[in-house]
């Protein structure tokens, strides 16, 4: 084993006698030692990693952030069938944003991880059996007026400042996404964005301020819908597993 991997190792531990991942890449930096051996070394020597830079474990876990449509839009091809996406690939799109973005876009898109750089998991192994709820608002004659697809492509006008933009992210036709702005905005009666730059495609978009406060609190919702219905199904269907 290196010596200098293993002395930086035990000197760096957090507060619990662990090591953060973070902590681990920067003892594969400075060494130049894989990250796989760091990891390996750690393990060797009964060290274990705590706190996953993507999210997927310690005190990232809980933390909450939007996620970045740049972010999602690299990591989207990458994404396998069961919507999961390599460690390795998801710290790489990470360059350039920061990894507190690429831990947000991941939680948000409900996207999961796969085969830790240091070795946590090779590949993480399903559950039995899984909650899924969705979220959406309609009108008094059955009509949608806010769900998740329309949520999403505000967010993304948000961050990228016009409809073209959003739905190349999106992978979405444009004229899909005007128009699901424009059944929004006419199904809720309310002005919800603004054009700029003249007309057209290359127009820009501005969300105006009810816009904003639209998609918080149906996010609001549907987060405080999931965590009630992963109690209930805990308590109701999961009680031999506790």
């Amino acid at each position: 084993m290196n010596d200098e991997v293993i002395k930086l190792i035990k000197e760096l531990l957090n507060s619990e006698g662990k090591l953060d991942c973070g902590t681990a890449f920067k003892i594969s930096a400075k060494t130049g030692v894989e990250i796989a051996e760091v990891g390996k070394i750690a393990q060797e020597i009964g060290v274990r990693i705590d706190t996953c830079e993507l999210g997927q474990f310690g005190k990232f876990k809980s933390e909450v952030a939007n996620g970045d449509a740049k972010v999602f839009s690299a990591l989207k091809p990458l994404i396998d069938e069961k919507k999961r996406v390599f460690c390795k690939d998801a710290r790489e799109a990470a360059k350039g944003v920061g990894l507190k973005s690429v831990r947000a876009t991941l939680k948000e898109h409900k996207i999961d991880v796969k085969y830790c750089e240091l070795g946590c998991f090779k590949e993480k192994k399903g559950k039995k059996m899984v909650i899924k709820t969705k979220t959406w608002i309609e009108n008094g004659s059955g009509e949608l007026l806010f769900g998740k697809g329309k949520t999403e492509v505000l967010d993304v006008i948000s961050q990228t400042g016009s409809i073209k933009a959003a739905s190349e992210v999106l992978e979405m036709n444009y004229k899909k996404c005007w128009t699901h702005l424009k059944i929004l905005q006419t199904n809720l009666n309310e002005e919800l964005f603004e054009t700029t730059q003249g007309g057209g495609k290359n127009a820009g978009t501005v969300l105006k301020p009810r816009a904003y406060e639209l998609m918080n609190a149906y996010k609001q919702l549907e987060k405080d819908i999931e965590e009630f219905a992963n109690k209930r199904f805990k308590e109701l269907f999961l009680k031999k597993d506790k």
